[in-house]
């Protein structure tokens, strides 16, 4: 009986051996190798590799799947994150090697990576240590709203913050909560400060980056000078158009340093509601501002110009010339592809648009230069051309005549006057009746009157004179008319 249940126990264990071993399988996983020394994720590149050797490779089950795991920033894997899990079954040669994303908040020094299986399980050591870090914000930012300057009172300081969102296009890091900042003062390269802002009470220049550990990056913000002040300091004031600015393009936004309170003034007037750190304009002139820090009071100023291009013309403000001559009008410019418009007595003449003009009859004219690329802007050139006194019909004589007999005998038949008096000299002649009345006013005399007959009645008409130049001289008197 003995015989036959140790022969039966002989085959049990020679079937349940084999059984037992399959079941108790085992691979073994290697320590990962990486490709690269340091991750420097962006949203545009976020791929990467780890290769890995296990053995046997019969040993694993047709369901396993590898999985890659990322430590924490430190190198722990307690609570560790899966950045890769492989489809069941897919790997099943010796040496692996798995692509893998890193999560946006990833930020650290000594991160690790590992291989786990699921069928068998087993764990692989840790890999070497490496930093890595996802730039999710990689472009330059803003601080103090991009004001360059900053001032703080004698015994204060001065709060200088990432703006969020900012003025204009500004990329704003503070968007990603996960971020951490590096500040700095010039001309070191330690950081002096975490933070999303910096309390500064020594002067110098400061500036904020992304911390992105040995990653390259270009998130970092502009440098801000900040300086110490007593009442009666001078700031700056900048002008974001720059100095001179185009005016016609947009408005000038002027800035000055942070403080309490603000007063703007343009050409030593106060501009009324203009109390803010920034003041917007579209006009050249003097402005100021008063910087109000709270127990000190700093002034800043800027001669603000509107840009121009240079030109010139060949000719001065007042020209003359005779009944038969032109006069040749040049103008030059540096303007970018310059338009010329010409006008005669405020009406544009049609068939002048160069930078030439031959003037052939008297008036007051003006040519205006606009620059049609770039700022568009324009430049203008007013001129007077009169006619030279013809000496035949204009005779030189002395004196003002006080008596005229227009009888038609061709002598002393129109009351002729000095040729300083009269056309193109710009001299107001004016004539009265005995009754008051108005007979001629002109500026333009021409030694015709009277250019109709004089009723004579019962005596000689009797008229009187006022003449008045250019320079406001007056000469008065009266004209007997005679037959």
């Amino acid at each position: 009986m003995t015989t036959i249940v140790n022969k039966y126990s002989f085959y049990f264990l020679f079937f349940i051996f084999p059984l037992t071993n399959s079941i108790n399988a085992q691979i073994v996983i290697g320590t990962p190798t990486l490709p690269f020394s340091q991750i420097c994720a962006n949203p545009s590149f976020n791929t990467f590799n780890v290769t890995f050797s296990f053995s046997p490779v019969s040993g694993l089950s047709s369901t396993n799947q590898f999985v890659v795991e990322l430590s924490d920033p430190n190198g722990g894997f307690t609570s560790p994150t899966v950045v890769f899990t492989s489809g069941a079954g897919t790997v099943t040669v010796s040496p692996a090697t798995l692509t893998f994303s890193v999560p946006v908040t990833t930020a650290g020094e000594k991160y690790r990576l590992r291989i786990k299986s699921t069928s068998p399980a087993a764990t692989s050591p840790n890999s070497i240590s490496f930093s890595a870090y996802y730039k999710a914000q990689d472009a330059p930012f803003s601080i103090n709203n991009f004001v360059s300057t900053a001032t703080y009172c004698s015994g204060g300081s001065y709060v200088l913050t990432i703006d969020n969102p900012g003025t204009g296009s500004n990329d704003s890091p503070l968007k990603y909560p996960s971020l951490t900042y590096n500040w700095f003062k010039e001309p070191s390269l330690t950081p002096i400060a975490t933070g999303q802002s910096l309390t500064v009470n020594q002067s110098g220049k400061y500036y904020v980056e992304t911390n992105y550990g040995s990653c390259t990056s270009d998130s970092y913000s502009n440098r801000v000078t900040v300086s110490e002040a007593t009442s009666g300091a001078v700031t700056t004031i900048t002008s974001s158009l720059g100095n001179p600015f185009c005016s016609s393009t947009n408005s000038t936004t002027l800035s000055t340093v942070a403080g309490n309170s603000y007063q703007w003034y343009k050409d030593n007037v106060a501009i009324s509601g203009a109390t803010g750190q920034t003041y917007i304009t579209n006009q050249k002139g003097q402005y100021a501002v008063a910087v109000n820090f709270g127990t000190c009071v700093a002034n800043a100023a800027i001669n603000l110009q509107e840009y121009q291009f240079t030109s010139s013309i060949n000719v001065p403000d007042a020209n003359t010339i005779s009944p038969e001559e032109t006069l040749t009008v040049i103008v030059t410019t540096s303007a970018s592809n310059p338009d010329y418009k010409w006008y005669l007595n405020e009406a544009i003449i049609a068939d002048a648009a160069g930078s030439t003009y031959e003037v052939k009859t008297k008036g007051s004219y003006k040519v205006v230069i606009t620059q049609t690329t770039g700022c568009v802007v324009s430049n203008e050139f007013p001129f007077v051309v009169n006619t030279a006194v013809d000496s035949n019909p204009f005779p030189d004589v002395a004196n003002i005549p006080n008596l005229i007999s227009p009888n038609g005998d061709g002598i002393n038949d129109t009351w002729v006057i000095p040729q300083e008096y009269v056309s193109g000299t710009n001299t107001e002649v004016l004539l009265i009746s005995s009754l008051g009345e108005v007979v001629l006013k002109t500026n333009d005399y021409q030694n015709n009157w009277p250019e109709n007959g004089i009723d004579f009645k019962n005596v000689n008409p009797v008229y009187y004179y006022i003449i008045t130049t250019q320079d406001h001289k007056v000469k008065k008197g009266s004209i007997t008319i005679v037959e």
